[in-house]
């Protein structure tokens, strides 16, 4: 009875595509946040007779054959890259990314990571860093009597002081871009790595190679559509049921089977 792993092999599928809908509701309200979407591939197929083979009677040519699916399996669980709303919050280091790109940061171990939550805070030491503390590459420290702060769309940072006129430049924030960004390593706490699939990270100024700018005062909302998930979710549920239904009459059918006498 094939059709018992096959459609165990469906089930399978549309729990795997809960999980993933489940994780974007879950995140419909995280800065930067993009959908993810479950995409799969039919298994291989049992060639029972094949196509254009020749027929033992008259020697013609078989036009379609007997080829029996075997199921289905999980290819990917692709990103998709949709530019979220930007929603204003005067915040005095939000940023938020206008098109391509990810700010850098540096973890703990020294390596390098990338993120579009562009809620950024200031350090004890006044460097700037994300909600976790890794600090932006590259190191920026704002000084103890800065008055305000200032981020202009191509990254530079200012600082007004009480007794100055003229604002003072701290640095400029930079963006990274990949050749595929679905092929990054996502690790969690709105992180990313570089990976073989993704190629190398080009560094450069925002608003130049492609990259996006920035928007002072701004965060990156979530891009998930919680209707379109939910539609989702009600397709994912039917498909699991109707699999379940298909292991209870091919269990059936084998009961009949086994009580022939």
């Amino acid at each position: 009875m094939r059709a018992l792993q096959i459609a165990a092999t469906g089930m399978s599928a549309q729990q795997t595509r809960v999980e993933v809908i489940s994780n974007n509701l879950a995140n419909m309200s995280t800065t930067g946040y993009n959908t993810r979407r479950a995409e799969f591939a039919d298994l291989h197929y049992q060639q029972a007779v094949r196509p254009g083979s020749v027929t033992a009677a008259d020697g013609t040519l078989v036009p379609a054959g007997v080829q029996l699916g075997l199921g289905v399996r999980p290819t990917a669980v692709t990103v998709n890259l949709a530019q979220g709303s930007l929603a204003e919050t005067g915040g005095d280091l939000d940023v938020a990314i206008e098109g391509e790109g990810y700010l850098e940061v540096t973890l703990p171990s020294g390596l390098s990571a990338y993120t579009r939550d562009g809620g950024l805070k200031r350090s004890p030491t006044g460097l700037i860093v994300t909600s976790d503390g890794h600090p932006v590459a590259p190191e920026i420290t704002i000084p103890e009597d800065a008055r305000s702060i200032s981020i202009n769309p191509e990254g530079e940072v200012y600082a007004f002081f009480s007794d100055q006129s003229e604002p003072e430049l701290l640095g400029q924030l930079t963006l990274a871009g990949f050749t595929n960004q679905k092929g990054l390593e996502a690790i969690g706490s709105n992180l990313f790595l570089e990976t073989g699939a993704s190629g190398p990270p080009r560094v450069a100024t925002p608003g130049l190679e492609g990259l996006g700018t920035l928007l002072h005062g701004y965060l990156e909302e979530s891009s998930v559509d919680a209707v379109r998930e939910i539609t989702e979710l009600i397709k994912a549920q039917r498909g699991y049921e109707l699999n379940a239904k298909v292991i209870t009459a091919a269990d059936q059918m084998l009961g009949a089977t086994v009580q022939v006498r």
